[in-house]
């Protein structure tokens, strides 16, 4: 019977994690990033297991070039999610051009050379994280966005990781021999595989219990950008959606995401997906009122895609749950 080598499971892994963090994302470029850095995830977790699992050596100049070219799709693709345009993608070709250049040439610079691009993009990503919290994210789908930001992170990481991981292992050959590099590059993808774990199982943080306050002196700029937004929801009941993000609302009110963002946060003291939700919910509390229709039809009507954030984000704009609500509009029925 073959053994399936670790690098095969851990890139199934993370990429069964990437896609479930990303669902609800439909900004074009960012998935076909997406979609590329995934494949190429996959194949060099193949490259590695064919190399260092069975030994199939002709894999060995191969295996720096795919690796050097993960880092640049990985932030390409998370920059797509943000509301601004990405300059010139070509210009991250610089990393496998250079790389193949080496590996044709000069492999001893193969190695510093992948530690750079490794650290440059792990760099770059985690910045691109830390501008904005969950606003970096406007292109995913508001209940997608906290996980995006997650993903993006630990991607971020795993950079980092992986650029003084493989530098260890150079140093590591250099002095004792090859020999020991197999079970060095099994030991790499165990530590990915907890971080990849951890990261999947930790619970979301409650959004709702730093929600920014309300400000002392309202702005009257800030309550017509609420205003434009409400307008906005309801037209063509765009607030159903259950794929809408902070870029579709920003271009459907025609106002940057940042400011659109930053407004209802000061005026409202919600951030932009609890404002959303609370539309739906009111929605919701009629339809519960007027109509027959079971609780999870009228989720799904209203764009909730799941039955937990519906029943969590129902509570916190009304104070009970659904059922309750459904209830207590009967009882006030019968006394009237």
């Amino acid at each position: 019977m073959l053994a399936i080598p670790l690098p095969f499971i851990a890139g199934l892994i993370f990429a069964l994690v990437l896609h479930h963090s990303l669902k609800g994302v439909e900004a074009p470029g960012s998935r076909r990033y997406f979609v590329a850095f995934l494949i190429l995830y996959a194949l060099q977790g193949v490259v590695v297991g064919l190399h260092f699992g069975y030994g199939v050596k002709a894999l060995a100049p191969i295996q720096p070039i795919t690796a050097s070219v993960m880092p640049p799709l990985a932030f390409l693709a998370f920059r797509g999610l943000t509301d601004a345009s990405i300059p010139k993608p070509w210009i991250h070709l610089w990393a496998p051009a250079f790389i193949a250049l080496s590996v044709a040439s000069l492999q001893v610079l193969v190695d510093p050379l992948l530690l750079v691009i490794f650290l440059v993009y792990g760099t770059a990503l985690w910045r691109l994280t830390r501008a904005s919290d969950d606003e970096v994210m406007a292109e995913a789908s508001l209940q997608r966005m906290r996980p995006a930001l997650r993903a993006a992170r630990l991607t971020a990481i795993l950079m980092f990781f992986f650029a003084l991981s493989d530098l260890a292992v150079a140093v590591y050959a250099g002095i004792a021999g090859a020999e020991g590099v197999p079970f060095a590059v099994a030991i790499m993808n165990v530590v990915a595989l907890v971080a990849t774990g951890i990261y999947y199982l930790l619970p979301e943080p409650d959004r709702a219990a730093v929600s920014p306050k309300v400000s002392a002196l309202p702005d009257p700029a800030d309550a017509a950008i609420v205003e434009r937004v409400t307008a906005a929801l309801g037209e063509g009941e765009l607030y159903r959606d259950e794929n809408l993000s902070l870029a579709k609302i920003s271009r459907k009110a025609k106002i940057p995401a940042r400011d659109l963002s930053s407004a209802i946060n000061r005026a409202t003291g919600l951030n932009v997906s609890q404002f959303v939700n609370n539309r739906r919910v009111g929605e919701a509390c009629r339809l519960l009122d007027e109509t027959k229709q079971s609780a999870t039809a009228i989720m799904l009507d209203v764009g909730f895609s799941t039955k937990s954030n519906f029943n969590r984000e129902f509570r916190r704009a009304t104070g009970m749950s659904p059922r309750q609500w459904r209830a207590r509009s009967k009882v006030e029925t019968t006394l009237s």
